[in-house]
């Protein structure tokens, strides 16, 4: 073989070699411990039940430095107005769907639009709208008797048999978190605004020195609820405080849901970067 065809043969196989691997020749996943692997065939996945995931898709390594959860950022990207991608159908809406000229404008003689005319002055006097009345606060925790307090512990904790809900405490953090749909206390917490949904009770307990600060998130089909812990029409306190906790102190609270939210419904529930998928109102539900 010549010395230029053999050089041409050689550049070919070069370019081929350090040519990058087209997505569809490699397998990518995460396997249940964490990890992540980039494989060539099936056979070489480094695990059991892996999910495959697209290169794009592959979440961050380590979630649990992120500002916010991963998932819940994701959501929001997707359901964001101004995101790209959602433009593009809205402007196909606005364009298909454009209202047609208001028939009773006045029409000029030509045929075109009559000029605009000067507009009336308002009159001296107008009707003043009558003022909403203000909506009655809810229960300040002064509202309980120490006993109601026990008892509204004690729901939230029953209620996990028939509709878990629960963050298990973690290791250096120290508080756990429990949820739970109450109707009985729902009818108790009057003066809630309307069209206001359920109420949730929330107990947080530390085993160890820890800190909780109500940093919920719900999140049912395509909407999510992230209640005010500044508003008590949306979360209150009715034992303890948020903020830094010591052993064994703990802190009960209530989240008022919007009213489109069903507790009935599965739900997911994130408490920081942390997240569960919880049915408030399991079967069996007795009221409480």
């Amino acid at each position: 073989m010549e010395a230029p065809v053999r050089a041409l043969l050689l550049v070919a196989a070069l370019s081929i070699a350090g040519a990058p691997a087209r997505a569809g020749d490699t397998i990518t996943g995460v396997c249940p411990d964490g990890s992540v692997f980039i494989v060539k065939r099936s056979a070489d996945i480094p695990c059991r039940d892996a999910r495959q995931v697209e290169p794009q898709e592959v979440p961050p390594l380590k979630p649990q430095y992120l500002p916010r959860p991963y998932a819940w950022d994701v959501f929001q990207k997707q359901q964001d107005p101004n995101n790209p991608y959602n433009l593009v159908e809205a402007a196909r809406r606005v364009r298909e769907g454009a209202a047609p000229p208001d028939a009773g404008a006045p029409v000029a003689p030509g045929g075109g639009p009559a000029p605009p005319t000067a507009a009336a002055p308002p009159p001296v006097t107008a009707a003043v709208p009558p003022q909403a009345a203000a909506p009655q606060p809810p229960p300040e925790a002064s509202a309980f008797s120490e006993q109601e307090i026990r008892d509204l512990f004690l729901i939230v904790e029953l209620s996990q048999p028939r509709a878990p809900a629960r963050f298990a405490p973690e290791p250096g953090l120290g508080v756990g978190l429990q949820l739970a749909h109450s109707p009985a206390f729902e009818a108790r917490l009057a003066g809630r605004p309307a069209g206001a949904g359920p109420v949730v009770l929330f107990s947080a307990l530390a085993e160890e020195p820890g800190a909780f600060h109500a940093n919920l998130t719900f999140v049912q089909g395509h909407q999510a609820f992230q209640p005010d812990a500044k508003d008590p029409a949306q979360l209150g306190v009715l034992h303890g405080a948020l903020g830094p906790l010591g052993p064994e102190e703990a802190v009960l609270g209530y989240v008022v849901l919007p009213g489109s939210m069903d507790p009935a419904r599965p739900m997911d529930i994130y408490w920081n970067d942390r997240l569960i998928q919880a049915t408030l109102e399991g079967a069996g539900a007795d009221g409480s």
